[in-house]
């Protein structure tokens, strides 16, 4: 099993040290919901939100955020993002959000990648609640990442576990619109 990183010999916090790690290629994948209300829905596919589109907000605050990753999260390493796509999709039932990002660099993108997300997600809601406050965010997860010492991840490979994969059997959410 491996162990945190982020902890020296004496159990302090610390940023670990990529300077030895190989420059590779990374990339990672992360997915979200926002579960909204059909009268929600129905409002954003008709543009009649109070604050414009929330589809095309959401995804530039996605890509605005994953650049300030290491600024929201202490002990990440700023990374020189070489792209990032967000996509925010009208379901049936909410938003699916989606975001894929790429650099060249010492260590993983997984982090970029949740974030985008997250902050997707939150706009989302910033733009919406004037229609309705009880909307949910949520199964935010990494999908995928490629590069790096510890390899390959891909989610659908994982065993079966709660919420996130109940998503995909459609029980959370709707057809895409």
């Amino acid at each position: 099993m491996s162990k945190l990183s982020h902890y020296g010999k004496k159990g302090e916090v610390r940023m670990v040290d990529v300077s030895d790690k190989g420059v590779t290629i990374r990339t990672a994948v992360a997915s979200g919901f926002v579960k909204m209300k059909p009268m929600v829905v129905r409002e954003v596919r008709r543009l009649r939100n109070p604050k414009g589109n929330p589809l095309e907000v959401a995804r530039i605050a996605g890509i605005a955020a994953a650049k300030r990753t290491a600024e929201w999260i202490p002990l990440c390493h700023p990374l020189p993002l070489t792209h990032i796509d967000v996509t925010a999709r009208l379901c049936e039932n909410g938003v699916e959000l989606r975001s894929e990002v790429t650099a060249t660099a010492q260590t993983g993108v997984e982090m970029e990648a949740l974030v985008a997300v997250t902050a997707a997600a939150l706009t989302v809601y910033d733009m919406c609640k004037a229609l309705d406050k009880a909307m949910e965010i949520g199964e935010i997860v990494l999908e995928k990442k490629t590069g790096g010492k510890s390899g390959d991840f891909f989610r659908n490979e994982q065993p079966a576990r709660g919420v996130a994969n109940s998503r995909r059997r459609g029980s959370l959410r709707g057809r895409a619109r």
